[in-house]
């Protein structure tokens, strides 16, 4: 029997871990936006699939959440600028925020986008188990994650990225 050397043992499972770590975030750029079902507050539904031919906002957000709150005007005044050129908004409620708050909402800041609720807590799962809000994604034309934000994004960063895309 050899003696294990811990030391090198230990430095060779980091090293694997971060190795696994870097080649997952490596393909966080490019990821399919995944298949998911948004119910909207009109009872109507939209799918990923429906996002496609369109640069498309995803955030996820609570009334609770003060960073939401805060920033909805801005994702407002975003959807406004680009709605006319090819440029869709959806904001998911996350599952533990009342019905009733969201509707509220929505219509107290007259949102001009679709609101959608995710009552069970399967969309937030399916786009990465999104826990922290507000936590936005940036879709492509083709259905592509170009860009998460967790927080509050630079929204004259976002614009430019925005316009990158509308324009590509």
């Amino acid at each position: 029997m050899h003696p294990v050397n811990l030391a090198s043992s230990t430095r060779r499972v980091a090293l694997a871990a971060l190795v696994g770590a870097s080649a997952l975030l490596a393909g966080c750029g490019n990821d399919a936006a995944p298949l998911s079902t948004f119910v909207l507050l009109d009872g109507s539904s939209q799918t990923t699939q429906d996002m496609k031919g369109k640069v498309t906002l995803v955030n996820f957000w609570a009334t609770s959440c003060t960073t939401c709150v805060g920033e909805m005007p801005q994702v407002i005044d975003t959807y406004d600028k680009y709605k006319d050129q090819g440029f869709d908004t959806i904001a998911v409620a996350m599952s533990y925020d009342p019905p009733a708050y969201v509707v509220n909402f929505a219509q107290t800041r007259k949102l001009p986008f679709k609101v959608a609720i995710d009552n069970t807590g399967a969309v937030a799962k399916a786009w990465g188990e999104v826990q922290l809000t507000p936590t936005t994604y940036i879709v492509d034309k083709q259905g592509q994650i170009v860009k998460k934000y967790v927080g509050a994004p630079n929204f004259d960063e976002l614009h430019r990225l925005i316009e990158k895309l509308l324009a590509a």
